[in-house]
C-alpha cells in the first residue's frame, strides 16, 4: 500500500463490540430520567458520540433537562459492564496484523477505557503508544470534529489525503472527511441495523465492509485506485 501513509481505526464498534453494551446502559439511564429510548434506537441515532454530547442533543431536541451527575454515573456503569462483557470484533486480530503500514486508534472514549477494552480483547499490543482519545488531545474536541484525526496524522507525519479511517458511525465519518481523509465504513458490530451501510455511504464512506477479513483487500484496492487516479 505505497499510496497509504497511515490507517486509523475507530475503537468502539470497529475493533471491539462495545457500542451495544454502552447503548444498553445509556438507554436505561435516559429512560429512567424521562426520555424513553431503547438501546438499538440509541445506537442507531447517536453511535460515535460521547454520552455528554448525546445528553446535550437530546436536551435540545426534547426540551428536557438532565442532571449533570448522570454523566459520571453512566461512565462508571459502562466501564463496569465493558470490563466484564466486551469482546473483539470477529477477525479483527488477523485484519490488524495484516496492515503493512503505520496504524493507530482515534476514539471518543477515554484512554483508560480504551486501554481496558484493548487489554481484555488482546488488541493492546497492536496499538501500544498510538492510541488517541479525542478528549485528551490539545483541543479536547470529540468527533464529529476532525481534531483527533488531524492530531494523529501530525504525530506520524502522515498526509491526511493518504490516510484511511475505518469507522462505524456517521459522526466519526464526518470528522474523518472534515480532516481530508478517506473512509471505509464498517457494519460488523452488534449495533448494526438495516440501512446502516447506506447511512455510512451517504456520510462519505468510499465503501462499506461487514467482515474484517475484507479490510486488507479493500485498503489495497483503494490505495491503488488513488495512485492511478
Amino acid at each position: 500500500m505505497s499510496g497509504t501513509d497511515l490507517v486509523i481505526f475507530d475503537c468502539d464498534g470497529v475493533l471491539v463490540d462495545s457500542e451495544i453494551v454502552a447503548a444498553r446502559v445509556e438507554s436505561e439511564m435516559l429512560t429512567a430520567a424521562g426520555f424513553p429510548i431503547d438501546a438499538e434506537e440509541l445506537a442507531r441515532a447517536y453511535a460515535g458520540l460521547t454520552f455528554k454530547d448525546i445528553m446535550l442533543r437530546i436536551e435540545k431536541e426534547s426540551q428536557l433537562l438532565f442532571q449533570a451527575t448522570m454523566i459520571e454515573e453512566v461512565e462508571e456503569l459502562v466501564d463496569r459492564r465493558l470490563r466484564a462483557e466486551v469482546r473483539a470484533i470477529d477477525g479483527v486480530h488477523e485484519a490488524v496484523a495484516a496492515i503493512r503500514t503505520k496504524r493507530c486508534i482515534c476514539s471518543n472514549s477515554r484512554t483508560e477505557r480504551l486501554n481496558a477494552m484493548l487489554e481484555r480483547t488482546r488488541l493492546l499490543p497492536f496499538f501500544q503508544g498510538h492510541i488517541y482519545s479525542s478528549l485528551e488531545t490539545p483541543t479536547k474536541k470529540p468527533k464529529p470534529a476532525p481534531d483527533v484525526f488531524l492530531y494523529a496524522a501530525e504525530q506520524f507525519g502522515a498526509d491526511p489525503r493518504k490516510t484511511f479511517v475505518v469507522e462505524d458511525s456517521i459522526h466519526g465519518i464526518a470528522g474523518a472527511k472534515a480532516a481530508g481523509m478517506r473512509v471505509i465504513g464498517f457494519t460488523g458490530g452488534s449495533h448494526t441495523h438495516p440501512g446502516h451501510a447506506d447511512a455510512l455511504t451517504e456520510a462519505g464512506a468510499e465503501t462499506v465492509i461487514r467482515r474484517m477479513a475484507d479490510l486488507d483487500g479493500v485498503l489495497s484496492a483503494l490505495a491503488e485506485w488513488s495512485e492511478d487516479a
